[in-house]
């Protein structure tokens, strides 16, 4: 088997790990690093030699963008100080305790490299976090959380480790150049960003064919990316900066076709590059395996020691944090989201699985210092990192759909509807508010008013059919399945068109464009 090869067998397990995972009610990507676990240890199957360095740039930048598009700036700025607690504060904890437990642990490790591991395990990982928990039924407010943290960890993890690793190449290190790094990163993603975002927006209403839009939105992420890192910016943060502006300003609501065919095709790219990105994961497994050749007790024994803090550092920090940030909610009266029980608190520490980007980070480790001497205990690092992701990716993803039944932590689904049946109170609303403006401008039948104020109606009833009294239920009830009725005939007629232009495809003298063209017509038809 060859890496093309190869790379098929993992885009084919990323669309099968799909159903399978919902049947067996377990997390596709945890699906997909076992399957990478096999193939690393099958004698046929190649190592993979994809260059560490781009790892991140290849995988991570589409899969941010897809995840933000299921959120919101808003959801962001509401959820701005349980974000700061986990995406900041909490990954630089959660180094400075790694880098003192394996600088005490591993005989020779200097700190700074020591705290390089901490930087690389320090973030869980956004894609794992939201693929696991989304597929849960946990309450909005949890897996809103988890987003923020898992989109936002990685920048503050990924400048930490490169301060971390400069100082070990270079062999000094100041403070004050680590803490304006930061800054300078942070300010030049979001400058990056925001110019990016707003010149795409210019660029998507230039452009105007939903096609050439939606291909558009496949190279942002990666142009984002790139640009802020050619700048010495963050090129996490730039994507997320470019992502939320275009979710926000560059979003048409009479654009349906490019917002369905848009939705569509990035859960598609959504779907197999999780699937690569956490076989990989697993593939990567035999990197570990060469390392600890010979040594498997002792250094198992420094990984389990780091998985421990790992897990009991954000224990330890979810506890005080989640109280605390409950006392400041019932002070402020903020709409925020936020734990409300110790069960729930529970199952956000659990879900704190590592990932994609620990894996990219501990292969990018530099060979060699500026001096060209070895990098200190690199191979260490390595396996001690793959340790940390192996077991909370694995364990805690296996265990976690179990964990969630047993607290019984779900979604409050009573207050799910109560919010989609006020969305369709608004919806109906602003249709009568527009029909009666068109009455003033126009004279319509009385027959057509009548027809025209049912079918606002109608708007809300199909969102939410509690809307409206028993009467109105009944009266809306038999005119859906009028409608049903009517839907049917029409789609067997568009589908005898549809088989009847199709047959012409093969006609002699017959132009494949045109046909597909009338056939692009009669689909665009059948779906209204």
């Amino acid at each position: 088997m060859d890496q093309l090869a190869l790379l098929f067998v993992l885009l084919l397990g990323a669309v099968v790990s799909v159903p399978l995972g919902d049947r067996w009610s377990l997390p596709a990507p945890v699906l997909m690093t076992l399957l990478g676990i096999v193939l690393a240890v099958v004698d046929f199957v190649p190592d993979v030699s994809v260059p560490p360095d781009l790892i991140l740039p290849l995988l991570l930048p589409p899969l941010l963008y897809a995840a933000v598009r299921r959120t919101s700036w808003r959801q962001f700025t509401a959820n701005k100080r349980p974000i700061f607690l986990l995406a900041v504060a909490l990954v630089f904890v959660t180094m400075m305790c790694v880098g003192a437990v394996a600088h005490a642990i591993v005989p020779g490790l200097p700190i700074a490299a020591a705290l390089a591991l901490g930087a690389l395990v320090a973030p869980p990982d956004p894609v794992a976090a939201t693929a696991v928990a989304g597929k849960l039924g946990l309450p909005r407010r949890l897996v809103s959380i988890l987003e923020g943290e898992g989109l936002f960890n990685d920048v503050t993890a990924i400048v930490l480790y490169h301060v971390a690793i400069a100082a070990v190449v270079s062999g000094s290190f100041s403070p004050w150049e680590a803490g304006l790094d930061l800054v300078l990163s942070a300010v030049v993603a979001v400058a990056v960003g925001l110019t990016l975002g707003w010149g795409v927006n210019r660029l998507m209403d230039l452009l105007g064919d939903p096609t050439l839009q939606i291909g558009l939105t496949l190279l942002v992420p990666y142009a984002a990316y790139v640009l802020a890192e050619e700048f010495h910016g963050s090129g996490v943060l730039a994507v997320l900066t470019t992502a939320l502006f275009l979710a926000e300003y560059a979003t048409d609501p009479d654009d349906v076709m490019t917002r369905l065919a848009g939705h569509a095709f990035w859960d598609i790219v959504d779907t197999l590059v999780t699937g690569v990105a956490f076989g990989l994961i697993g593939l990567e497994l035999h990197t570990a395996v060469r390392t600890a050749s010979g040594r498997w007790g002792e250094m198992l024994g420094w990984a389990a020691a780091v998985v421990a803090v790992v897990i009991l550092v954000r224990l330890l920090w979810l506890l005080p944090a989640t109280w605390l940030t409950q006392r400041l909610h019932a002070r402020r009266d903020h709409d925020e989201d936020i734990p409300v029980s110790w069960r729930e608190t529970v199952v956000m520490w659990w879900s704190g699985m590592r990932g994609v980007a620990s894996v990219a980070l501990a292969l990018a480790i530099p060979l060699k210092t500026d001096e060209g001497t070895p990098f200190p205990d690199r191979d260490e690092i390595v396996f001690i990192a793959f340790g940390v992701i192996m077991a909370t990716l694995v364990i805690q993803g296996l265990t976690l759909p179990w964990l969630v039944k047993r607290l019984g932590v779900q979604a409050d689904t009573g207050r799910e509807k109560e919010f989609e049946k006020e969305l369709a109170v608004r919806a109906a609303k602003a249709a009568k508010r527009r029909l009666r403006e068109i009455e003033a401008e126009e004279d319509l039948p009385e027959e057509l008013s009548e027809q025209m104020v049912r079918r606002a109606l109608d708007i809300g009833l199909r969102i939410s059919p509690d809307l409206g009294e028993d009467e109105r239920r009944e009266a809306h009830e038999h005119r859906v399945r009028r409608l049903k009725r009517v839907r049917r005939i029409q789609g067997e007629m568009l589908s005898a068109a549809r088989h009847e232009v199709v047959a012409a495809r093969s006609e002699p003298g017959a132009d494949p464009e045109i046909v597909d063209r009338v056939l692009r017509h009669l689909d665009v038809r059948s779906l209204r």
